[in-house]
């Protein structure tokens, strides 16, 4: 049942993760050729549908990814790891990285996606380096989630 487990667990992080942490990283600098914002030109419209579908990938996918929590404890539990500092570590990161998802990105994305919709008033270039500094932050948490499972400080399965 653990190879089971960590199998979802595993394609949870690539299907789910994976285009969240993409398409996070891509919505500021997309922001940045939206009509109405500084530096904004031709194809601003083509850069509100990438706003509109990167923040709707954002949303769909993150939502999908609470199976990656779901399926990592499941695994823990079946490997008897549950109590170890690099899973609790792991998981403190993961709610961080949720948290930070849902409390600033989403909401930025959102509000970005109005100003630009909205004549005259444009995101700004501070809403997109604000965004992009805690998308920056949302990819290093996940980074430092991945090596921890990779590398397992103290653990005793021998990999």
């Amino acid at each position: 049942m653990t190879k089971f487990f960590l199998s979802l667990h595993v394609l949870a992080v690539v299907l789910a993760i994976g285009p969240v942490t993409v398409a996070a990283s891509m919505f500021p600098r997309t922001l940045r050729a939206a009509p109405g914002e500084p530096g904004g030109g031709e194809g601003g419209g083509e850069a509100l549908t990438t706003l509109r579908m990167l923040h709707r990938i954002c949303r769909v996918y993150g939502t999908v990814g609470i199976a990656v929590p779901v399926f990592g404890l499941a695994t823990g539990s079946s490997l008897g790891v549950l109590g170890s500092p690099w899973l609790i570590t792991s998981v403190a990161l993961t709610a961080a990285a949720a948290g930070l998802l849902v409390l600033r990105i989403l909401p930025a994305q959102g509000a970005a996606l109005v100003a630009v919709q909205t004549p005259g008033a444009g995101a700004g270039p501070r809403a997109s380096a604000r965004l992009a500094m805690s998308t920056g932050v949302f990819n290093l948490l996940w980074a430092t989630v991945t090596v921890l499972m990779i590398i397992r400080p103290g653990s005793t399965t021998g990999a």
